[in-house]
């Protein structure tokens, strides 16, 4: 996608979903973005793959925009992932085509930690039928467990799986910084 198209399009997301970015103004927010093509090739890569990343906060101690995937549910383009290429090489048959973090380091953005996670529920109700893996610590990971979050009965649930695991129905959340 043209970079043109896409400044367009997060423009757009920006102001209709002004309760996420309260006192920000995107003309600020556009002046990063066009002066930083890595990150806007971060962002076209957040929005090809179905993530709809929109302007969640801004560091005044770093002077950066934060960027969340916030899309309904977890991006399509980025589900039936298991979480890293430890995981991956552990399985035998049946290998995912990509883990979370190999995908996400490719795309230049973080996975959303567990808090994260719980500041974006705070502004809608995202991952009401799929479930998105976060960044497990790695006193959990060093067991061979990972972590992954969703939305169900009002309430965001956190759980824990082999980090081994994939489903059609889990994929991850990203952040960046800009």
């Amino acid at each position: 996608m043209a970079y043109f198209d896409l400044l367009n399009i997060l423009k757009v997301r920006f102001e209709k979903n002004m309760h996420r970015h309260r006192d920000l103004e995107w003309d600020k927010v556009q002046g990063k973005l066009e002066v930083n093509t890595e990150k806007l090739r971060s962002l076209n890569e957040m929005e090809e793959t179905g993530g709809e990343p929109d302007v969640f906060g801004y560091d005044e101690m770093t002077d950066e925009y934060i960027f969340y995937d916030c899309s309904e549910e977890s991006p399509k383009g980025r589900r039936s992932l298991c979480y890293d290429q430890e995981a991956m090489e552990t399985r035998k048959e049946h290998k995912p085509k990509n883990s979370a973090i190999e995908m996400a380091a490719c795309m230049g953005i973080e996975l959303l930690t567990e808090e994260q996670y719980r500041e974006l529920q705070k502004l809608g109700n995202f991952d009401m039928k799929t479930s998105s893996w976060v960044k497990t610590p790695n006193e959990i990971r060093k067991l061979g467990g990972a972590l992954f979050c969703d939305r169900r009965y009002g309430q965001v649930f956190v759980y824990h799986n082999g980090a081994e695991s994939y489903y059609a129905a889990r994929g991850f959340r990203g952040s960046l910084r800009v």
